[in-house]
């Protein structure tokens, strides 16, 4: 028997980028190891697909296979939920769907994705082989609309209220690189409506709203934004400001140095106009800079606290207790299992990068380096070199990392993660490159779930 369905419940929502996102095509290319996602006209969106799986996941256990659909050998239902996919919005807020030629500074700059270089660092501090990749990213405040439509046999308001709050929840993250920084949004803007089909008047105004993104129908009414804190997670903020350099490496170096700090652009909007702030004006801080730092003490802390020392073990059994190996980084930070792909775990922190437009008394400074003969007092064959690092010192940065509340029987595991943060905010646990130059350190405060558990006292 066909099912009718009298009522649709219908939503427009804007996302922005809080963070950059990482949703990959499949594909590599010449440029890089991993491409972004891209419509018809070389813009970055977001899957349908991608937005209904985090729904569904995130959605009650009773009310996923009633919304989302289900499917059981012969047997099974369609979903409820209809959700397009999340197109590109221009700078002048309007959402690009179907084939453009719009040219300005946005659509310009998402042509041309930046490049995030990654490196993977072992115990020593050095790159593991095989550990070095890039990917194409979308950059931060990039906006997105997409529309969904639930199918109702009664009115269904509280259903679409939870989507809607779904999205808005401050661990909401979509793509790649969730755990490492990515994929952080705000959800800007929400319009609704809920039609009863079986009036003639409100099946007419339903007939009249167009598939297209670009059009905003008349039957919307907006609704009020807000930001929701998921009972999930306990959650920490780091208040730092930075001593002097700091140095986060490009990878690259240009006509000025042999060594760059990451730069990448932002986007930044005014009401419903947005404009490019250029990569020299941006200060980064990459999440995974932060969280590769935080897994090496904390698995030192973690040692300390369960009574393991170096000087007490053989050499040839010091490997099975480097940071990879302990269970402290295992449960927070994630594993990528064993040789044969097994022992997969993800990790319970949520990172976010740190992106913002700098403050004109940061300044970028030249660093010249020499290794020194020390018979001849000379400069030695190919060790001049230069390197661009950022004084900071009147910069201040506020990170949220986002703990989920999971049972952990390991009793060292969150006292060791939290003396790390500490040991961040004392200045003991510098971040980024040149660590053993001076660079990198930072002095603050530590806050969980609102309370002061550390504040730094010069």
């Amino acid at each position: 028997m066909e099912q009718k369905y009298r009522f649709r419940q219908l939503a427009r929502v804007v996302l922005e980028l809080k963070t950059p996102l990482a949703i990959g095509s499949g594909n590599k290319n010449i440029k890089t190891d991993s491409v972004v996602a891209k419509d018809v006209n070389g813009l970055p969106y977001i899957p349908g697909t991608t937005l209904a799986g985090l729904i569904r996941h995130a959605l009650p256990e009773g009310k996923v296979q009633r919304q989302m659909g289900w499917q059981e050998k012969e047997g099974g239902e369609g979903s409820r939920l209809i959700i397009t996919e999340a197109k590109f919005l221009s700078a002048d807020g309007t959402p690009i769907d179907g084939l453009s030629s719009r040219q300005d500074a946005i659509t310009r700059l998402c042509r041309e994705l930046p490049i995030r270089q990654h490196v993977r660092i072992n115990s020593q501090g050095t790159a593991v082989e095989g550990g070095k990749f890039d990917e194409e990213i979308v950059p931060k405040g990039t906006r997105f609309c997409f529309e969904c439509e639930l199918l109702c046999e009664e009115k269904c308001d509280d259903l679409m209220d939870k989507v809607i709050a779904i999205l808005q929840t401050n661990d909401f993250r979509i793509g790649s690189g969730s755990r490492s920084g990515f994929g952080q949004i705000a959800v800007i803007k929400v319009w609704r409506k809920l039609l009863d089909l079986s009036k003639p008047e409100e099946l007419a105004l339903y007939l009249q709203k167009s598939s297209s993104l670009t059009l905003l129908w008349s039957g919307f009414e907006e609704v009020p934004t807000q930001v929701l804190s998921s009972n999930s997670y306990i959650r920490y903020q780091l208040h730092l400001q930075p001593t002097d350099f700091m140095f986060f490496g490009s990878g690259f170096g240009d006509e000025r140095s042999d060594m760059t700090f990451v730069r990448e652009p932002m986007i930044e909007w005014d009401g419903d106009h947005a404009h490019v702030v250029t990569r020299e004006q941006v200060v980064l801080i990459p999440a995974s800079s932060i969280k590769g730092a935080l897994a090496h003490r904390t698995a030192y802390h973690y040692n300390k606290l369960e009574g393991f020392f170096a000087d007490n073990k053989p050499i040839e059994e010091l490997e099975d207790y480097s940071d990879k190996g302990k269970e402290a980084v295992k449960i927070l930070f994630g594993s990528e299992g064993n040789s044969e792909g097994k022992d997969k775990r993800r990790g319970l922190i949520l990172f976010s990068d740190f992106i913002k437009e700098r403050k004109k008394s940061s300044e970028a400074k030249v660093l010249n380096h020499v290794k020194i003969d020390r018979f001849t007092g000379g400069a030695m064959d190919g060790a001049l070199f230069s390197e661009e690092v950022l004084y900071a010192s009147g910069e201040s940065f506020d990170m949220e990392l986002l703990l989920h509340k999971q049972e952990i029987k390991e009793g060292h595991v969150i006292p060791a993660f939290e003396v790390a943060l500490i040991d961040l905010c004392k200045g003991f646990l510098p971040l980024g490159g040149g660590v053993n130059k001076g660079f990198g350190t930072f002095t603050g405060s530590l806050t969980k779930d609102g309370e002061t558990i550390y504040v730094y006292d010069k």
